[in-house]
């Protein structure tokens, strides 16, 4: 039996989609200043992709994201991982916050916590999508 979509659903998802990712993003850099940051941005991209994924079906969700979620999570967990040792390089403790020496026009200072947002970013989207992806098949 074929799968009934909604025109207005399917429409909607395609627009939302990458509005959802911009917003997301946009948690994400402003979150170790303002509320915001890894999670929440990582929570609303997934949220995109889950929308996506009702409206067009699952197989096409996964184009649509063009890499795996356990890569995803596997990417974060290193990032994370390689911004607590950042620190005991320069000769600091394990997850101390260094900040590069010029500031960014938007988003301030860049440094290692926003290099750990990153990383609690990916692995959110990851472990979301995979239990998203896992329970729509």
């Amino acid at each position: 039996m074929k799968n009934k979509q909604s025109l207005i659903v399917g429409t909607t998802s395609r627009f939302l989609l990458p509005l959802l990712l911009l917003f997301s993003i946009f948690l994400l850099m402003r979150g170790h200043y303002q509320p915001g940051g890894g999670f929440v941005g990582g929570l609303v991209a997934a949220a995109g992709f889950a929308l996506y994924s009702i409206a067009s079906g699952v197989e096409e969700a996964r184009r649509a994201l063009r890499i795996h979620p356990r890569t995803l999570i596997a990417l974060g967990l290193i990032g994370a991982l390689l911004s607590g040792l950042l620190g005991i390089f320069w000769g600091g403790a394990f997850m101390a916050a260094l900040w590069f020496p010029y500031p960014a026009p938007v988003i301030g200072l860049i440094g290692t916590p926003l290099l750990f947002d990153v990383g609690v970013y990916l692995v959110v989207v990851g472990v979301v999508l995979t239990i998203v992806f896992n329970l729509a098949e």
